[in-house]
């Protein structure tokens, strides 16, 4: 969605991560740390992350929100 709008990574300002397990999220912390450079490179905007119960799609395990300030013009 950044791409169709004229944005990148470095365009975000907020993820919130909501999990369905933390330990399951922290349990891999290289791997995690890999495929978030996969899918945002050496972009870190402020992060939080969420436990929540279940997600609204039975199998989803992880659930992310952005906000990005998309470049004028």
């Amino acid at each position: 969605m950044l791409e169709a709008a004229g944005a990148g990574p470095e365009h975000l300002t907020r993820l919130t991560w909501y999990v369905t397990s933390v330990e399951d999220y922290l349990a891999d912390p290289k791997g995690l740390g890999r495929a978030y450079r996969d899918v945002f490179g050496r972009c870190f905007p402020a992060m939080a992350t969420v436990e929540v119960t279940r997600l609204v799609e039975p199998e989803a395990v992880v659930e992310i929100e952005a906000t990005a300030v998309l470049p004028r013009g």
